[in-house]
């Protein structure tokens, strides 16, 4: 039988953490062994709970998130944690800097619809998935659903659980899945017009690994989707432009793509492309979700491979779930090159394990290396 997932919530809001509490407790694989007000109490409570996993708020009298979970770190390095944050600018700016610290995810909390049906729902959707996936090896082999796209069909070994680094993180997942798509025979490489990235959980510190790596005069766009809400693509952009020598910024309606010009798809609507004559144009609509994300990765490389055809070079990064592997498809048949990341270096191998599974990837390169790999297949041909 499995072992019950032991969590700790720390949270200044007692109506949060009973709400918390009545959620997590709802699933028999759950069990709230404690609770704290402050990262003061909650570090003062940690070893004698001894939980396996922390939800953490950010905003906190005395002890507030990122000074407790830099503490948490110091102690427990091997503890997942994962952030409780608002859906503000000053949430958004606090939790970017608590996954550079360490935190393994985050979730926003439910904003004040007046329904608390639908607010119980989109918190049990958001956070028990994440929780099931960071203590994979307690829960059996039942995959967990998550609400951004497909989960792994297939379990897989116990994770590490150290904190998530952008050059090493043991796997979680390991799809064994193959695509409906027929694999498309060794070609020679195509010159490359554009570099599309789609990433998910661990996606901050992987592109703040990979976008500072390649230089100033890199020849040609690259567009990112990154599943996350809107605040936070924005603020993500403002922080990798900080990072890079690259002209980062969340992309725009009606922008004209530029050589060594970085576009983040904003959160909330899906960010696509058109032709007019030799020049290539961003655009950004609310069409429906898919793999219930919006933006999602494979409306963007269906539009690049539309676009670009055989001059694309897709690359895909750790992640949850499946958003990818179809328009990994549409760019393989249309004689695109696509990489994606190594399992070693992944904080999740959802995403890019579906992609290599399906036999799809031209390459798996670690995180430390991809940079160089993307740089010499863009420079090829020119």
């Amino acid at each position: 039988m499995a072992t019950k997932i032991r969590l700790m919530l720390v949270d200044d809001s007692a109506v949060i953490r009973r709400l918390l509490a009545d959620v997590l407790s709802g699933d028999p694989s759950l069990e709230v062994v404690g609770q704290a007000p402050n990262g003061r109490v909650a570090l003062e409570k940690l070893p004698a709970l001894n939980p396996d996993l922390v939800i953490l708020d950010v905003e906190m009298p005395e002890m507030n998130g990122l000074e407790t979970l830099a503490e948490i770190r110091k102690r427990q390095p091997r503890l997942p944690v994962i952030m409780f944050s608002s859906i503000t600018e000053r949430g958004a700016i606090v939790t970017l800097e608590a996954l550079a610290l360490g935190a393994n995810d985050y979730v926003t909390k439910p904003s004040n619809t007046g329904n608390m049906a639908m607010a119980l729902q989109r918190v049990r959707d958001d956070l028990i998935p994440r929780i099931k996936t960071f203590c994979r090896h307690l829960v059996g082999p039942s995959p967990p659903s998550w609400p951004w796209s497909s989960p792994s069909p297939s379990p897989s070994p116990p994770p590490s659980t150290t904190a998530p680094s952008p050059i090493e993180r043991a796997p979680l997942f390991k799809p064994e899945t193959q695509s409906s798509a027929l694999p498309v025979p060794p070609r020679l490489r195509q010159r490359v017009d554009v570099v599309a990235i789609g990433v998910s959980t661990g996606g901050p510190n992987a592109l703040a690994a990979l976008l500072p790596r390649l230089p100033a005069t890199f020849p040609v766009p690259i567009l990112i989707v990154q599943h996350m809400p809107p605040i936070f693509t924005r603020l993500l952009a403002e922080r990798l432009a900080t990072q890079s020598t690259l002209a980062v910024a969340e992309g725009t309606a009606g922008e004209i793509l530029q050589p060594g010009q970085v576009r983040v798809a904003p959160g909330g609507s899906h960010m696509v492309l058109k032709r007019q004559g030799t020049q290539v144009y961003l655009q950004l609509h609310q069409g429906e979700p898919e793999n219930s994300c919006r933006p999602a990765v494979d409306v963007l490389f269906r539009s690049v491979a539309d676009v670009y055809r055989g001059n694309s070079l897709a690359v895909i990064l750790t992640g949850m779930g499946s958003d990818g592997l179809r328009g990994c498809e549409v760019i393989r048949q249309a004689g695109g090159q696509i990489l994606v990341q190594d399992e070693a270096s992944s904080v999740v191998w959802g995403m890019p394990g579906f992609v290599a599974k399906a036999g799809l990837a031209d390459s798996q390169i670690p995180l430390s290396q991809l940079a160089g790999e993307i740089l010499n297949r863009v420079r090829t041909g020119r």
